[in-house]
């Protein structure tokens, strides 16, 4: 019997390749047949939802360099973790938009870092449209996977993430099911809020190998539950007919021992399975410094190690999606071209 393809999930687009959540890597995604593509959320001034992997924005545009925005810099506690930079929710749209995107690892990564500062920084409703519109000139659905981030923190902030989704979603035509639609978040709370709303949308719960949700952490103080409780039996028991799957970190499925040999697949992807609920996966990269000690090869952190092996505990446990930051070998394998 074939294996299941999972979904290729184009993770900020392809930024193996260009610097993430810009438009030239959601393209090159979109070109070499990613599935879907994933733009994280965050929530600008003027309560428009932009697309940038954290609201503090120093290390992926160019905002350190404008002095115009000097004096913007601060400090502030995100989930938990003080951090000092610039943050989405004290620029408008239009002056985000203004900033230009830049590689977040351009040491990993020069050659995406070679095309920096080209390209300006997105507004949700720009991807929508892109992935649309690329839907219908390659004749294939394509999918979006909007991740909201910090939803908690933003709600503090006087935003209601989910309701601002919903209205973006609608606005831009989105909301038909005419295509895939996931909408993802590290919080069940916000997740409980689109289930609510009656967004048509699969919406995956993301856990950490490790820690707990901030949501619940600021409801529940030290009771709140860990992400790992949330894949035993009765933890995946609680989520049906609450989610539509969860998406997790490669390692809780590699389950790798000291060595960092792979131990798995972990049992909990056919747990959820048999409780009718999707898993996904992320992030799948080739280079070394991503990948588990016993598939690392020589050439240093930039060099591409042993993915493949890497790849194929992920492809036995049968995951329905993978997040990947180069799309062609994502497909090349997952797929088999």
């Amino acid at each position: 019997m074939p294996r299941p393809r999972p979904l290729i999930i184009g993770h900020r687009g392809a930024p193996g390749y260009r610097p993430e959540h810009s438009r030239s890597s959601y393209d090159l995604a979109l070109a070499t047949g990613a599935d879907a593509v994933e733009p994280d959320v965050v929530v600008s001034r003027d309560g428009v939802l932009m697309v940038r992997h954290e609201n503090e924005i120093s290390g992926t545009t160019d905002v350190a360099d404008r002095p115009e925005y000097a004096d913007r810099r601060t400090t502030r506690t995100i989930d938990g973790e003080e951090l000092t930079g610039w943050f989405t929710e004290d620029f408008t749209a239009d002056e985000l938009c203004g900033l230009h995107c830049r590689e977040r690892l351009p040491k990993l990564r020069p050659a995406s870092a070679a095309f920096d500062d080209r390209e300006p920084v997105l507004r949700l409703r720009d991807v929508l449209d892109l992935v649309r519109n690329a839907a219908r000139a390659q004749g294939r659905p394509i999918g979006v996977v909007v991740e909201i981030k910090h939803a908690t923190y933003f709600a503090g902030l006087g935003w209601d993430i989910a309701g601002l989704l919903g209205e973006e979603l609608r606005a831009a035509g989105w909301d038909d099911a005419k295509l895939p639609l996931i909408i993802e978040s590290f919080e069940s709370t916000v997740l409980a809020d689109l289930r609510r709303s009656g967004i048509r949308a699969d919406l995956i719960y993301l856990l950490e190998a490790e820690g707990k949700p901030f949501d619940l952490v600021a409801g529940l103080g030290a009771d709140a539950p860990d992400y790992r409780d949330t894949v035993t039996p009765a933890g995946l028991d609680a989520l049906v007919g609450r989610v539509d799957g969860i998406s997790v970190d490669k390692r809780m499925i590699l389950a790798p021992d000291a060595l960092g040999r792979p131990t798995g697949p972990a049992p909990f992807v056919a747990d959820a399975h048999a409780r009718g609920l999707r898993v996904f996966t992320w992030t799948a990269r080739p280079e070394n410094a991503f990948l588990l000690a016993r598939f690392r090869r020589h050439g240093g952190k930039a060099a591409f190690g042993d993915y493949q092996g890497e790849w194929r505990v992920l492809a036995d446990a049968e995951v329905d999606g993978v997040f990947v930051d180069h799309t062609d070998l994502g497909v090349a394998f997952f797929h088999g071209g």
